[in-house]
C-alpha cells in the first residue's frame, strides 16, 4: 500500500535543514523588474576547478555537479525551500512498511536525448550499473544502493526497487544527481567511458562539448516536457546554451565577472564582492548539507594512532578565525560532526571551543612534551602528520596553511599535501593517507554511513567499534523519523569522541552572478539549478 505517513515523516525530517541550505541569500535580489522571463541566450559560468567526470554518476566535486545535472533527470526531487521530495521522473511511488521495496510509477512519454523512451527497464539497468561501478568509481550512488537486491519491471512504467535490509534513506537518494537515470547506451559503457562527455541522458541541457579538466558546453533540448514539480516552469529550459570554461585564479573569473565576459562564477571571495556588485552583480549564497570540512584521521599510522593526540587536535584549532580571516561572513564555522543545514544535525559547538591551553595540557597527560624545535616528541616520535588536500574548493589551501600556524602553538607539525583530484580518489581507496580533508554534501544524515561506516569509505581505516557501527546501520532500518534522527545525532557524539573526525569550516557555495542573470537557483544540496535560468537584456 502506499506508504503515505512514511513519505510525510521523511519529508518532515528533512524540512527545516533543506531551507536553510536552500534560502540562502542574495545580496541585490533578485531583479524583479526585469519583466517575465524572456527565452533564449548563452550563460557563460566560470568554473573554480575542471568538471572530472561527465557521469553523473561517478560526479562527486561541485563544480563538476553544476555542470552533470543539468543533462540528468531523478525519480525524485526535494523541495530546497520545505524539503519535501516531489514527482520528477516517477509521478508517484510507494513504500513498504519495511523500507525495503520502493516502487515508482513513471510518467509516460519521456525519452532520452538519442530518442529512446524511459522505461521501468531504465531504471533497473542504471541502478545495476551504479551497483557494478562500486565505491571505487560511484562512492556515493552506490551507497545509496547499499543491500540492493534487485529492481524489476513490474510493467512498462512501473519499477520495484528492493533491498535485503531496510533503507530509510533510499527516497531522499533517489532525487540526487548520482542516481540520476541516463540511457541503455550510455550505462552499457565502462566506467572510463562514461566521462568522455558523450552522456545520454532525459535532463533539459545535453552535452555538445566536453574537454576533461577544462570545459563543457550544454544545449537545450527543445521537446523537454517532463520537469520536476520543484521547477517554476514547464516545457524546455529558457537558457540556450551554457558555456563552462574553467577559471583556477580568484581574481581572474572576477574579472572576468565584472568586464562581461563571463556572467557567472564559483566560489567567489569576500574580497571579491565589492568588484562585483560596483559592475551591477550580485553574489548568491547558500549552506551545502552534508560532512562539514575537516580532517579524517588514518588511525593504523603515526601519532594519529593515539586517541589522545586526536581528540587534542579539537580544541587545538580556531575555527572562527578560519572563517573571518579566509571566508568571511557568508560562511560558518563547523560545529559537529555535520553541517547545520543537515536534517539530523546535532550542535557539539561546546566540545569545538578554541582551548590551545586545553590542547597543551591533553598532549602532556599523554606523555608527548615539548621538543627543541618546539614540536613534541613521544618515545623518539615527532608530533608530525600530514593532510592530503585538494582544491575542490578555492579556500583550501589558505585554510590549510593557516590551521598549520595554529597547530604548531601548541607543539603539532602539520605538513601539507596537494594533490590532484584524479589522486585524491586513488589516495583515499588506497588508504595512503595520514589524514584527508574534504567535506560531503547531502541533505540527509545517512552521509555519516557513507563517510565513516567500517563497511562504507572507512577512510580512518579503523577496525569495527560496535557502539558506532551499530548506529549508522540501524538508522536506516528506523521507520519513527524522530527514532532515526536520534541514531543519527548518537552518531555524530560517538565519531567526534573517537576522534574520527576534525571539523573546521561548513562549505557555502558563494556564486557571483552578473545584473542580467535571473533565477539561478539552487537544489535542496546546494548544487546549481540551471532549468529556471534566464538572462535579460542584450
Amino acid at each position: 500500500m502506499r506508504s503515505r505517513h512514511r513519505i510525510a515523516a521523511v519529508a518532515a525530517a528533512v524540512a527545516a535543514a533543506a531551507s536553510l541550505a536552500a534560502c540562502g541569500s542574495d545580496t541585490a535580489g533578485s531583479g524583479g523588474d526585469a519583466g517575465p522571463p524572456r527565452p533564449g541566450g548563452t550563460l557563460r559560468y566560470g568554473l573554480s576547478q575542471g568538471p572530472t567526470c561527465s557521469d553523473p554518476a561517478q560526479a562527486g566535486t561541485n563544480q563538476t555537479i553544476y555542470v552533470t545535472r543539468q543533462i540528468v533527470d531523478s525519480l525524485t526531487d526535494q523541495d530546497p525551500k520545505t524539503g519535501e521530495l516531489k514527482p520528477w521522473l516517477a509521478r508517484s511511488w510507494e513504500v513498504s512498511p519495511d523500507a525495503t521495496t520502493f516502487t515508482f510509477q513513471l510518467a509516460d512519454g519521456v525519452t532520452f536525448s538519442d530518442g529512446t523512451p524511459l522505461t521501468a527497464e531504465s531504471v533497473r539497468r542504471n541502478f545495476d550499473s551504479i551497483v557494478k561501478l562500486g565505491s571505487g568509481k560511484s562512492p556515493l550512488g552506490s551507497s545509496y544502493l547499499t543491500n540492493y537486491v534487485a529492481t524489476t519491471a513490474v510493467d512498462k512504467l512501473t519499477a520495484r526497487v528492493q533491498f535485503s535490509k531496510p533503507n530509510a534513506q533510499f527516497l531522499q537518494a533517489s532525487s540526487t544527481s548520482q542516481l540520476g537515470i541516463q540511457a541503455d547506451a550510455t550505462v552499457a559503457k565502462p566506467a572510463e567511458q562514461r566521462c568522455a562527455g558523450d552522456n545520454i541522458g532525459s535532463g533539459p541541457f545535453t552535452y555538445a562539448g566536453w574537454r576533461q579538466d577544462a570545459s563543457a558546453t550544454l544545449a537545450k533540448r527543445p521537446d523537454y516536457a517532463w520537469g520536476s514539480k520543484v521547477f517554476a516552469h514547464e516545457g524546455a529550459a529558457y537558457l540556450d546554451r551554457i558555456e563552462y570554461t574553467v577559471v583556477p585564479e580568484s581574481g581572474v573569473r572576477t574579472g572576468s565577472l565584472a568586464s562581461g565576459q563571463l556572467d557567472a562564477i564559483s566560489d567567489a571571495l569576500p574580497q571579491d564582492v565589492p568588484q562585483i556588485e560596483a559592475t551591477g552583480g550580485r553574489l548568491l549564497s547558500t549552506s551545502n548539507p552534508g560532512v562539514p570540512f575537516g580532517f579524517q584521521p588514518n588511525v593504523t599510522r603515526g601519532p594519529l594512532r593515539d586517541p589522545a593526540v586526536r581528540l587534542a587536535l579539537l580544541p587545538a584549532i580556531d575555527r572562527e578565525q578560519l572563517v573571518d580571516t579566509v571566508l568571511g561572513p557568508q560562511f560558518k564555522t563547523a560545529t559537529g560532526v555535520l553541517a547545520s543545514a543537515t536534517p539530523g544535525y546535532e550542535d557539539l559547538s561546546s566540545k569545538l571551543n578554541y582551548d590551545p591551553a586545553a590542547a597543551r595540557a591533553a598532549l602532556d597527560r599523554a606523555g608527548w612534551v615539548p621538543g627543541g624545535d618546539g614540536i613534541r616528541v613521544k618515545n623518539g616520535e615527532k608530533l608530525s602528520f600530514s593532510v592530503t588536500f585538494s582544491q575542490v574548493f578555492a579556500g583550501n589551501q589558505a585554510i590549510l596553511e593557516l590551521v598549520q600556524q595554529q597547530l604548531r602553538q601548541v607543539g603539532v607539525d602539520l605538513k601539507l599535501e596537494l594533490v590532484s583530484t584524479a589522486e585524491t580518489t586513488a589516495r583515499q581507496n588506497s588508504k595512503d593517507f595520514d589524514t584527508f580533508y574534504y567535506n560531503s554534501t547531502r541533505a540527509d544524515g545517512d552521509i555519516l554511513r557513507t563517510s565513516f561506516s567500517v563497511e562504507g569509505r572507512n577512510l580512518n581505516a579503523r577496525e569495527r567499534i560496535p557502539a558506532l557501527d551499530d548506529l549508522l546501520n540501524n538508522q536506516l532500518s528506523a521507520g519513527d523519523a524522530a527514532a532515526r534522527t536520534q541514531l543519527i545525532r548518537t552518531a555524530q557524539r560517538t565519531i567526534l569522541d573517537e576522534g574520527l573526525w576534525i571539523p573546521t569550516v561548513e562549505l557555502s557555495q558563494a556564486i557571483g552572478a552578473a545584473g542580467k542573470v535571473h533565477d539561478l537557483k539552487f537544489e535542496a544540496s546546494a548544487r546549481l539549478q540551471f532549468f529556471d535560468t534566464w538572462l535579460s537584456g542584450s
